[in-house]
């Protein structure tokens, strides 16, 4: 009688953590799903609710910040523009393993970006642990780790911001070039002289770089992880007035192109031109 007695009890406990456990995971399924969808509009609110003030947060990039430093991030932000790059987080294969009132939160986060009418996708595998304080699930550390991209994505990704690059230049478009570029980048000229991003920028806004013919031949591309190396021919006609490195009006130089993946993001950050 005692031994049935004690069976039933056990049950009635294991179902009982069964049932709290069940709701917990769809309590932080809910909470997952909220915050990936305020992190896609860079909601600062929804980031306040969602982080832990003892955070610890490892970046896949080896980083490591606390809470305080994500929120400033946030609220610094500026405002997006219309034609801005727009990043949609989801979850892949979510798996919830709860201690208790702690529980631990894996899975595989998917960022995808829209851009100039291309879609890029991003994936980081995320395991976050959730503290229960006071009825209310946070996360109190995060580690986040990208998911290299195939090679074969690697290079069709950099071929294309590549043809974009070389088609910017050509029509002088200095928004793309902008969204292209990456901040530290730097142009080595056949003479030894170096522009910078702000640079190149300002003489294409002001004519003083123009090209009426830009081709390109030969182009291979090499991809080192999260770098690649693009080299190439490239044709060109100076355009009437500008004040290119060379009087000629058509020349041809050989190229090479450096990039890096930030994030999923391809930029370039350096171009070396020298005259054949």
């Amino acid at each position: 009688m005692k031994h049935k007695s004690a069976t039933a009890l056990l049950l009635l406990i294991l179902s009982t953590s069964i049932f709290g456990q069940s709701n917990d995971a769809a309590e932080l399924t809910r909470l997952l799903n909220e915050f990936l969808a305020g992190a896609s509009r860079n909601d600062a609110a929804v980031h306040d609710r969602f982080w832990a003030d003892d955070l610890i947060y490892t970046r896949g990039a080896g980083a490591r910040v606390g809470k305080g430093e994500i929120m400033k991030g946030v609220r610094e932000s500026p405002p997006a523009k219309p034609d801005d790059p727009k990043t949609v987080y989801t979850s892949e294969n979510v798996r919830i393993q709860q201690y208790g009132s702690t529980a631990v939160v894996a899975f595989r986060l998917v960022g995808t970006t829209e851009d100039a009418g291309k879609t890029t996708v991003a994936k980081f595998y995320n395991t976050g642990t959730f503290a229960k304080r006071k009825g209310k699930w946070q996360a109190v550390a995060w580690q986040a780790t990208r998911i290299p991209t195939a090679e074969t994505d690697a290079r069709t990704q950099v071929a294309d911001l590549e043809a974009a690059y070389q088609k910017a230049i050509l029509a002088a478009d200095t928004k793309t070039l902008e969204r292209l570029l990456h901040p530290s980048f730097v142009w080595t000229h056949t003479t030894g002289s170096k522009d910078t991003r702000e640079k190149m920028l300002t003489d294409i806004t002001s004519g003083k770089l123009r090209y009426s013919k830009l081709e390109t031949s030969d182009v291979t591309i090499n991809v080192y992880g999260d770098t690649a190396v693009v080299r190439g021919v490239s044709p060109r006609r100076r355009a009437e007035g500008s004040g290119l490195e060379t009087l000629q009006k058509d020349f041809t130089v050989y190229y090479t192109l450096t990039l890096i993946n930030s994030s999923g993001t391809w930029r370039i950050v350096a171009m070396h031109t020298s005259h054949i």
